[in-house]
């Protein structure tokens, strides 16, 4: 049977390490957790479970996981954040699948639970993501927030596996911590938009856009007010990463 290091990041995630350990317990063969100084408990539910643990100063998202999977024991990776975990049913596809790994990569569907409740519409469902892929053959791009796996999913595309069950991913737990982490997201965001501009007109119906998009056309609205306030408040973000892009030229810092 082949072997799988699950490769996780961390900085304060007390709130969701120990759930995001307990999945997978019985399917990864090593757990690395690269932690960039946490302050909390990270540290010690990562021994409770087992967990090798390297320190290492925040990177970026993309290099600070390129890093741990330079780090890990076996080829082949498991990448999760903290605040994810396996379905009994992912983690079952995922024991089932190590005994043949061939392919270069392996997607899953994620569900998101939004503030207690689960968001199946919208565009959030089944968000798939590539987590299992063999890092001999791809990489983490070096972008600030929304790192992409390299070469991307097109050239690998009649490659890829889906597996069977679902990434839980317990991204909100509050309202206020959705603001603040887009406040922190749209900073980031803003940075990468420097790179081309854009005209005017972006900023004012672009958010419109993704509102309507996400609660109308996707059906956002059949998740009830959950559904309402998470196409509001993304929304929300487009707007801000096109307002700070447009701050950060002005200002002349780009």
């Amino acid at each position: 049977m082949n072997k799988v290091t699950a490769v996780i990041i961390t900085k304060n995630e007390e709130r969701n390490l120990a759930r995001c350990l307990q999945s997978l317990q019985g399917v990864a063969d090593e757990i690395l957790i690269i932690d960039s100084f946490s302050k909390d408990r990270t540290l010690a539910i990562a021994g409770e479970y087992g967990a090798r643990v390297i320190q290492k100063e925040w990177m970026g998202y993309g290099p600070t996981k390129n890093f741990g999977n330079e780090n890990a024991k076996y080829d082949y990776i498991l990448s999760l954040d903290a605040d994810e975990a396996l379905s009994e049913e992912l983690a079952a596809s995922l024991i089932a699948e190590k005994k043949q790994l061939i392919r270069p990569a392996y997607a899953m569907k994620r569900l998101l639970n939004y503030c207690g409740h689960w968001i199946r519409h919208g565009g959030f469902y089944p968000d798939r993501k590539i987590r299992l892929f063999d890092r001999r053959q791809l990489k983490w791009s070096d972008d600030p927030v929304h790192e992409t796996l390299l070469p991307g999913t097109k050239a690998l595309r009649k490659e890829i596996k889906e597996l069977n069950g679902d990434l839980y991913h317990y991204s909100y737990h509050s309202v206020s911590d959705h603001m603040d982490r887009i406040n922190r997201y749209s900073g980031l965001a803003a940075q990468k938009l420097m790179s081309r501009r854009h005209p005017g007109w972006h900023m004012l119906l672009n958010p419109s856009w993704r509102f309507f998009s996400s609660f109308v056309l996707k059906g956002g609205f059949l998740d009830g007010y959950p559904g309402y306030l998470l196409c509001r408040i993304q929304a929300f973000e487009v707007f801000l990463k096109y307002a700070k892009a447009r701050q950060l030229r002005k200002s002349g810092r780009f």
